[in-house]
């Protein structure tokens, strides 16, 4: 509501004590508004940082395993609806001090995203190789973020799967079908022999995204057996993603919690669409260790090489 309001708008607001006419703001969050736009804290945000502080990881720890990856396995360029051409989000990773980046642009069933083709994939491979020789010792892994179908089967030919270097199989469509098919299908899809990680699994937006009449929703999370999906993960060598983007942050801590104790391997990712989204690999560090993780069990912790022996294996 405010982010609406121009500039002079909102100083009038402040000035004649009536932010708590619109819609949605009461008297908590007017006091709030006003510190913030003061150059504040809100005493408010600075009396719920002092009583949660003890429960969040120390910056130290979080600095630490964040610097135990060595790349990110889930980026889209703007191939398909990321917003940077490939080599800006090679050079942006590089400047984090990657030594990887997987190019996980989408499948061709997600029209929205501008999924690729087989045949643009199959220009895009050229592309990377090219600039695979310009970058070096920098690598850009192929890839891509496969759409997992209503059977379970990826959206993509395996003829093209079996030579990307990481394939992330995701669910975007039908999130609300009920428990048994969603988790059918997730299972197919873990079981795939060219499926490297499972991405964002429950699918859910913690924060929501902008709607065609402008309003914003969350998303819930879809519904399925977590603990068969999760130790079919195990069985098959697929590593569960913990996905850093601020309004997904998925899996839940509960579901990450289990994914540990039933001893899946995962991959911290940034879901980045632009350079600077790259930098989110806090968020999913900050959570692996709220949740136990081990860093030796997130795959993105390996030299490329060694990834590339796991995800061919």
């Amino acid at each position: 509501m405010v982010d609406g309001l121009g500039e002079a708008e909102l100083d009038r607001r402040i000035r004649t004590k009536t932010l708590t006419d619109l819609k949605g703001i009461g008297p908590k969050t007017a006091t709030a508004i006003v510190q913030a736009h003061g150059g504040q804290v809100p005493e408010y945000l600075a009396t719920l940082e002092e009583a949660y502080a003890a429960e969040l990881p120390a910056a130290d720890d979080v600095a630490a395993f964040r610097a135990a990856l060595r790349g990110d396995l889930h980026a889209h360029s703007d191939w398909s609806d990321g917003g940077s051409p490939i080599r800006e989000m090679a050079e942006a990773a590089m400047a984090l001090g990657h030594e990887y980046l997987a190019l996980t642009d989408h499948s061709p069933r997600l029209t929205v995203a501008n999924g690729l083709t087989p045949e643009r994939l199959e220009r895009q491979l050229d592309v990377v190789a090219e600039l695979n020789t310009e970058l070096a010792p920098f690598r850009i892994l192929t890839g891509i973020e496969c759409d997992i179908n209503v059977d379970g089967s990826l959206d993509q030919t395996d003829e093209l799967l079996g030579r990307l270097d990481v394939v992330v199989a995701s669910v975007h469509s039908d999130l609300r079908a009920d428990r048994r098919a969603m988790t059918d299908r997730m299972l197919a899809a873990v079981a795939h022999p060219h499926t490297d990680v499972l991405g964002h699994c429950t699918g859910r937006l913690v924060i929501g995204r902008k709607q065609r009449n402008g309003t914003q929703r969350p998303r819930p999370e879809s519904d399925f057996d977590a603990e068969a999906v999760f130790s079919a993960c195990v069985e098959h060598g697929t590593a569960v993603e913990i996905n850093s983007r601020p309004e997904r942050l998925d899996p839940p801590r509960r579901l990450l919690t289990l994914a540990v104790e039933l001893g899946c391997e995962f991959a911290i990712d940034t879901d980045a669409h632009a350079p600077g989204q790259l930098d989110w690999q806090y968020n999913g560090c900050e959570r692996a260790i709220e949740c136990g993780v081990p860093v030796e069990r997130v795959i993105n912790t390996r030299p490329a090489d060694e990834l590339l022996a796991w995800t061919t294996g």
